[in-house]
């Protein structure tokens, strides 16, 4: 999960010109973009969501039907949802993930007290809302929608997130995982914004996938949204001027908050469900900041 600061009022300084045929410019969030309001309402909690539908699992031991299951969901849509009686112990856990793919380890030092048996992240919601970026996953912040690791090299980049709840916290805490299809975010955008997508990405991260790409006949997103970060971008190609690339950045925003698209998983103890990272944006609404709250616990893996 990424997050980071609160939307920032003003917009970045001009960006550099072009040099040799690449471009490279800043991308900040302004306070009267069309996004903000779209994403406060989104993940504030002041929207109706679409709850996410799980399908009953299969009886206790039964891995082969889990399998099948979770294999069947994933081919048709790209997401799993699977309500099982009780959440599976930690090795029967990554055993699953096994089934997946390879577990990443969890080595980032600010994570390591809540990892178990070096893939399982302990995602409680121990904190209150706060800055401190690290604490974030583990607060009543909510998690702006992104792609998981779109920082890193595709190699890098899960395939998927498999969440397990363990304790889904009190009705009234709020906090939800909120799914966005890219397929409807691809569908909003024109097809100069995607040309110009394709050919942008983060700077300073060597080896990392353009903004959107092309797998097959469907187009697939690295992308976070900053929040008032800045994002520093390079962009090859003839579409390149900066304030081009700027428009295709808040487009791509305004497409991945615009209403209709967000489902929502109301969380329930024993319910696991797989995204596909090429297939879905992820975030996360606020939860409560009441101290007498009863905390969320979900159990994660990343698998490549």
């Amino acid at each position: 999960m990424e997050q980071r600061s609160p939307t920032a009022p003003t917009r970045p300084a001009a960006p550099r010109e072009p040099e040799g045929g690449v471009t490279h410019g800043t991308f900040l969030t302004a306070a009267d973009d069309a996004h903000v309001p779209l994403r406060e309402r989104t993940l504030g909690n002041g929207t109706p969501l679409r709850d996410l539908a799980p399908r009953p699992g299969p009886a206790t031991g039964r891995h082969d039907a889990l399998h099948a299951e979770v294999s069947d969901q994933l081919w048709r849509r790209g997401l799993a949802a699977v309500q099982l009686d009780e959440p599976l112990p930690n090795d029967r856990f990554t055993a699953f993930g096994a089934f997946l793919g390879t577990a990443m380890p969890e080595r980032d030092p600010a994570v390591r007290p809540y990892v178990a048996d070096e893939v399982i992240l302990n995602l409680r919601s121990e904190h209150r809302r706060t800055d401190d970026v690290s604490l974030q996953p583990f607060a009543g912040n909510h998690l702006s929608l992104h792609t998981e690791s779109s920082g890193g090299p595709v190699e890098r980049q899960p395939r998927y997130i498999v969440l397990m709840c363990v304790a889904p916290g009190d009705a009234s805490q709020g906090a939800r995982t909120v799914l966005v299809p890219m397929r409807d975010v691809a569908r909003r955008l024109a097809p100069r914004t995607t040309a110009v997508l394709s050919r942008t990405r983060y700077r300073h991260h060597p080896g990392v996938p353009t903004i959107a790409r092309k797998a097959g006949d469907r187009w697939v997103f690295s992308f976070r949204d900053f929040l008032a970060d800045e994002l520093h971008w390079t962009h090859e190609g003839p579409e390149g001027d900066a304030t081009a690339v700027n428009d295709a950045l808040r487009d791509l925003l305004a497409a991945m908050y615009a209403p209709g698209h967000a489902r929502a998983v109301h969380w329930r103890r024993g319910l696991l469900v797989v995204i596909d990272n090429t297939y879905f944006f992820h975030g996360r609404t606020a939860g409560s900041a009441a101290p007498e709250a009863r905390l969320r616990h979900l159990k994660r893996l990343r698998i490549v």
